[in-house]
């Protein structure tokens, strides 16, 4: 939808959720937006509850904060740290593998593009995409599967998959809110708008929306 009111979008949910971040976001500003550590983050995220991807950050943290030290984890160590967060025992082995490539490969500085970042076995493309926006700063659109869901939910875009979301999103989001639009989405989709039976009731962006595939809401 080339007219959608972006503007009136972000702003009222900026102003809907002024302190709620994902946990990246939060992770990222704690840490001056070191890009390992961002990385880390993002990484235990997946599937994932923010409240416990939190913790377990700053449990690891206390005992590895480089890519160096986390290779100097034992690997039974490793998975007791980040336990119980999902599928912990392969991403210890994750962790292990895209530390050492950091190390062997880019001297110890994780990539800052997204080609690079997917060149590591383990990257998918949304962490690639959190990692070059939230620990450097560069223009990228995080699409996960709140941000799919909502935009099409919404009318924005007609998508069958994340990446098809993301190239359609270029096409017509302004650049300004490339960074923002997943923090906000993301917040947007946990507490109201969520996969199923939404919670249209109390929405701040009822009027915009036309609920696409919507059954049931509350």
């Amino acid at each position: 939808m080339k007219n959608f009111p972006f503007s009136e979008m972000i702003e009222t949910l900026t102003a809907t959720f002024k302190d709620d971040v994902p946990v990246v976001t939060k992770i990222s500003k704690r840490e001056r937006g070191n890009p390992f550590l961002v990385l880390i983050g993002t990484l235990l995220s997946l599937r994932t509850k923010d409240e416990l991807t939190d913790k377990v950050m700053e449990r690891l943290m206390k005992k590895a904060k480089t890519p160096e030290e986390i290779l100097q984890l034992p690997i039974e160590e490793l998975q007791k740290l980040i336990y119980p967060v999902g599928f912990y025992r392969n991403k210890s082995r994750v962790l292990k593998h895209v530390s050492q490539v950091i190390l062997e490969d880019y001297h110890g500085v994780v990539p800052d593009t997204i080609d690079e970042l997917l060149k590591i076995n383990g990257i998918g493309r949304k962490t690639a995409n959190l990692v070059i926006t939230e620990a450097y700063g560069k223009l990228g659109i995080c699409v996960d599967t709140h941000v799919h869901r909502i935009s099409n939910r919404m009318g924005i875009i007609r998508t069958k998959n994340p990446h098809q979301t993301e190239e359609a999103l270029k096409k017509i989001l302004p650049e300004k809110y490339w960074i923002i639009y997943n923090t906000l989405l993301v917040t947007f989709g946990r507490n109201i708008c969520k996969p199923i039976s939404p919670l249209c009731s109390t929405c701040p962006l009822f009027h915009l929306c036309p609920r696409v595939g919507v059954t049931r809401h509350r």
